[in-house]
Order: C-alpha cells, then sequence, then structure tokens
C-alpha cells in the first residue's frame, strides 16, 4: 500500500506526530490560561500551586504530581500537591533534602532528572514517597529570578515508568508555570507587607489608646475630683465662685468625655476585653439612630480580624447616620466556611461611593491586606449594604512567603 499524500505533498505519516504536538502545544496553553486566570481572580499563592500541580499531574498523564520549595535549612516543603486519589504530602509537609529522591537529583544538577523505582532505596522522604504509592517520578527544576525556587514533580504509581518524552513536557509546562509561581510570590510578599503595615498601625492605635486613657483621661478625672471637693468645700456665701467651680467642673467633664469618645475611636478597648460581639453591642448602643445586630460568631477570632470587622461596623454605622439620612440600621456577623462575613444596611438615601472618601478607602485597604474583601451596593434612593468577608484562617502563604528574599 502506498503513502497516501495530503495537497501540500507531506506524507500523512509525517503529519501524525506534528498534529500531536500541536495538541499538547494546546493543552499546555490552555493549561496556562487556566493558571492565569486563577491569578487575576486574585486567587491566593497556595490555591494557584494547587492548580498548577493539577495542570501538570493531568498534561503528562501521571498519577500524582508535587511542587516544592527548597528551604534554607536544608528542607524541601510541599507548597502543593495533586493525585488522582487525593493530596499525597499536604501542604507544608518538609523533608529533609538527601540522596535518594527527584528533589535532590533536580537540586544538585540544576536539570530535570527521574528516579524509575524507588524499591529499596533509604531515607526517610524515599520512604514516605513509596508510602504514597510513588513508584517512579520525573522532576524538573523551578527557577525564579535567576535562583533555584523548588521542584515541580509527577509521579507514576504504576509498574511502568514514566514515558521517556517526561523530562521534556515537564521542563516546558515548568517554564510557563515560573511566571505563575513568580507573580504569586510577588503578591504574597505585597500582603505580607500590607499586613504588617496594618499590625503596626494597630499597635500604635492601641498604644495611644493607652496612654490616653492612662494620662490624659485620668489626670483630667483627678481635676474635676478635686475641684468638685473645692466646691464642696467652699462656704456658702461665696456662691459665684461655687458655681465658677461648677462650670469648670463641668468643663473638664466634659473635656474627658470628649477625649474618652477619641480614644474609642483610636482603639476600641471593649475589643479587647471582651471580644468582637461585646464591642459591637456597645457600638449599636451608643449608634444615634436604633440598630438590629445579629452576630453568630463563637469565641474568640484572630485579633486583625476582629479589628476589621469592629471597624467596618463602626464606618458603616458612621455613615448611616451623618449622610444617608437611615431611619435604621441592621448588622449581621456570621462565621462559615473560614470567612468571617459582616454586612451593614441602612435604608437611607444610598448614593455612596467608596471612592468618595478615605474612610471606606481605608477599610479596603485594611480588608486586603488580611486577604479578604470588601462590597458597597448603594443605589439612589434604595439604602445602603456595606459589607466585607475575611478568612479566619492561619495566613499559611504569607508565612511560607516570608523570607524568600533571604535566600
Amino acid at each position: 500500500m502506498g503513502i497516501i499524500h495530503k495537497p501540500d505533498g507531506i506524507p500523512a505519516e509525517r503529519q501524525v506526530p506534528n498534529r500531536v504536538q500541536l495538541g499538547r502545544l494546546a493543552e499546555e496553553r490552555a493549561a496556562l490560561r487556566r493558571v492565569a486566570a486563577l491569578m487575576a481572580q486574585g486567587a491566593a499563592p497556595a490555591e494557584v500551586f494547587e492548580v498548577v500541580c493539577t495542570e501538570a499531574g493531568r498534561l503528562i498523564s501521571a498519577d500524582a504530581a508535587g511542587l516544592s520549595r527548597y528551604e534554607t535549612d536544608g528542607m524541601i516543603a510541599s507548597r502543593g500537591g495533586w493525585s488522582k486519589t487525593g493530596c499525597d504530602f499536604p501542604v507544608g509537609t518538609r523533608f529533609a533534602l538527601v540522596g535518594g529522591t527527584v528533589a535532590w537529583l533536580v537540586f544538585e544538577s540544576r536539570r530535570p532528572g527521574r528516579i524509575d523505582s524507588y524499591a529499596g532505596v533509604c531515607g526517610s522522604a524515599p520512604t514516605a514517597v513509596r508510602d504514597a504509592g510513588w513508584r517512579s517520578s520525573v522532576g524538573t527544576p523551578i527557577v525564579v529570578e535567576g535562583r533555584l525556587w523548588g521542584v515541580l514533580v509527577v509521579g507514576s504509581k504504576t509498574e511502568q515508568p514514566l514515558p521517556l518524552d517526561t523530562e521534556r513536557r515537564l521542563a516546558e509546562f515548568a517554564e510557563l508555570v515560573t511566571v505563575a509561581i513568580a507573580s504569586a510570590e510577588t503578591r504574597a510578599e505585597l500582603d505580607a507587607s500590607r499586613a504588617r503595615i496594618v499590625a503596626t498601625a494597630d499597635a500604635t492605635r492601641r498604644r495611644i489608646e493607652r496612654d490616653l486613657h492612662d494620662g490624659a483621661q485620668q489626670q483630667l478625672v483627678s481635676l474635676a475630683l478635686e475641684l468638685r471637693a473645692a466646691q464642696a468645700s467652699a462656704p456658702p456665701e461665696l456662691r459665684e465662685h461655687r458655681a465658677d467651680l461648677s462650670r469648670v467642673v463641668e468643663g473638664l467633664t466634659s473635656v474627658a468625655d470628649g477625649l474618652r469618645e477619641i480614644a474609642l475611636g483610636i482603639h476600641p478597648t471593649a475589643l479587647a476585653e471582651g471580644g468582637l460581639e461585646p464591642a459591637l453591642k456597645t457600638l449599636a448602643r451608643r449608634a444615634p439612630l436604633p440598630v438590629q445586630l445579629d452576630v453568630r460568631v463563637r469565641g474568640r477570632l484572630p485579633e486583625p480580624v476582629e479589628v476589621a470587622a469592629y471597624y467596618v461596623v463602626s464606618e458603616g454605622l458612621t455613615n448611616a447616620a451623618k449622610h444617608a439620612r437611615a431611619s435604621a440600621v441592621q448588622v449581621t456577623v456570621e462565621a462559615r466556611n473560614r470567612t468571617l462575613h459582616v454586612t451593614v444596611r441602612d435604608d437611607g438615601l444610598g448614593g455612596a461611593d467608596s471612592a468618595g472618601g478615605s474612610g471606606l478607602l481605608g477599610l479596603k485597604d485594611r480588608a486586603e491586606a488580611l486577604g479578604g474583601k470588601i462590597s458597597l451596593r448603594s443605589p439612589h434612593g434604595g439604602g445602603t449594604s456595606l459589607g466585607v468577608e475575611l478568612p479566619i484562617v492561619d495566613r499559611e502563604s504569607l508565612e511560607v512567603f516570608a523570607h524568600l528574599r533571604a535566600s
């Protein structure tokens, strides 16, 4: 049987490999687009890394995949994983970087490497790999900004080793995801920097509030008490003198009350002492309009989350009273799916604009620094709804990247 030719004169049997290569390239580009789309949505680095592993494993038709970071202390730590039967090495799993693993081969050579069988290989890391069912694996280096960042590994859980072109395909995909990893690293470092700024500002607020309470407020209260005593001891016939003392005492009391309000605005004492619910109840009682408060949170939350939620409610109540001409406000605070959801709704005029004042912009910066997001819906004549979503789990991704630049 003769060779079939296409109109362009290229034998069909030579076109088949090209079609396969084009199909693989299309798959890789599609995988990259999915990773890029996830990053564009503002996904956390840990989530991006999970998707990277999933896409790599499926592209190579492997049984499992993992992304690990070379640590500065001679360890290697899992930053993402995927397996047909579930993640084999949870994020944060650490092993000593020793011989007998693909991670070691890649670290030593800075080139792709493979191990076709883990049978008989000693050490805690090879043993863990065998226990996870891996029979063979191929890894490729992840180089970010000229330095060896980590290793991307795919594994087979069958007796059949991974195909001979796995190194090349995995290396090509690694080049594509390096940009994603570098971007995720930069974003995490930016988030960590913003979180540190917020934490420093809150510490300063606490110090100022404490200084005001223990210093100026106490002195004003003490002076008022002394003047009250002087007023009480003054002879009855000195009515004008007693009246003057009374006015001074009233003035001092007014100043002390004003200073107390300022101190509460700087940092709420009730929040530090009792937690979010008591602090919000205090806000609701002090509000100049009726507030329906519904708090569905048990126990204490991380301090930055409590502080952010408090200021969202405080800002919402202030805006409802001063600008929206509202007659009532509804505040809902609920923890679900490891996220704190806070909503402040009023029945006012609407038309609020987050770009119109520094208060809402400050809340947006605070929420985003904690990995959260803020929303504002305020149609004209339809009231205003201010909401925030704050993660209440540990921000492991920030801890992971806190020391990246040191390596």
